[in-house]
């Protein structure tokens, strides 16, 4: 069995279980657990139908670091509940959300899936490194497009694209990405910049859309040289994108690096961060199991067992050498 490496964003995968299933999925006390329970269920589909032998949840340690927002203060700014002095922003999640992180992450400890972020950084950030420096083919598990900067065909990472739901996901290479955008994953940060994202307070350049952005970089490649082109009278940029991009000056200063994925963090390696799946066994299944009828999570742990037992399962099956 071919080795393959998962990265899921975390948080937008039970923000997704959350809303996707129904709200009236409870323990005995009446605690909420449908975000848990789908979550499971899409680890276990995940697992399964990608065929991964390795499985990373990278975790969002600080969802809005104060360095992006020192460089961009509307980055994420619509999504704060709460600003904490010398802590990271409380983020707006359901209270019956918020209820079931301690139990996701318990439960993930328990099923020996590894759950790495790094401190002052988003799960994007943890995403990009992996996938910047693994030597094992790469999906990531995401709804979020900012993660379509790590596709590259060449290396094998593409992205498992849930923005349609767990019953239409897309798979997301490179190629996909220059057909649907009209330019490459690594220039896909400049694009972002320049057309913006009102889901991250991102403002973008006031009147260059998705099909303006495109071509600028097409002809420019980079937006450090569609800036120079701006700076110079000779290189023939139209006079209206000159003074479009002179008035979003001191943003496209700062955008850039808010954007881009950092891809240096300090992390341990998959092997050290427990990233192989394998069955679970003894006390932890046997509290899995527990947890399963106290939780409610019944089927949810029964199919997340399945799915790892299957991954041994495969790696262990010897093929049939013709006599």
């Amino acid at each position: 069995m071919a080795e393959r490496l998962m990265l899921l964003d975390t948080a937008s995968l039970y923000f997704r279980a959350f809303y996707g299933m129904p709200d009236t999925l409870r323990r005995a006390d009446g605690t909420p657990v449908n975000a848990v329970r789908g979550l499971l269920d899409m680890i276990a589909r995940l697992t399964t139908d990608y065929r991964a032998t390795h499985l990373i949840a990278c975790w969002d340690d600080d969802w809005r670091p104060q360095w992006r927002v020192d460089l961009l203060p509307t980055y994420k700014a619509h999504r704060v509940a709460e600003s904490v002095a010398g802590s990271p922003d409380l983020e707006v999640v359901p209270d019956a959300l918020e209820a079931q992180l301690p139990m996701i992450r318990r439960v993930l400890a328990l099923a020996g899936i590894a759950v790495v972020g790094a401190a002052h950084h988003e799960a994007d950030d943890v995403v990009g490194t992996y996938a910047s420096h693994a030597d094992l083919p790469v999906d990531v598990v995401t709804g979020d497009r900012d993660l379509f900067q790590v596709c590259d065909d060449e290396r094998q990472v593409r992205v498992i694209y849930t923005a349609r739901g767990m019953r239409n996901l897309e798979v997301i290479t490179e190629e996909t990405v220059v057909a649907k955008y009209r330019v490459l994953p690594q220039q896909y940060a400049d694009y972002a910049t320049l057309r913006g994202d009102a889901s991250d307070g991102l403002p973008g350049v006031a009147g260059i859309g998705e099909k303006t952005a495109a071509s600028l970089l097409l002809k420019y490649g980079t937006l450090e040289g569609l800036l120079e082109a701006a700076g110079d009278p000779g290189s023939g940029l139209a006079g209206p994108v000159r003074a479009k991009l002179a008035a979003a000056a001191d943003y496209l200063k700062a955008a850039p690096t808010v954007v881009r994925l950092v891809r240096n963090l300090d992390l341990p390696a998959p092997e050290q961060a427990g990233a192989l799946l394998s069955p679970v066994t003894g006390g932890p299944r046997a509290e899995l199991e527990r947890l399963a009828v106290e939780w409610n999570l019944g089927g949810s742990v029964r199919r997340l067992l399945a799915a790892l037992d299957l991954r041994e399962q495969a790696r262990t099956v010897t093929p049939r050498v013709a006599e």
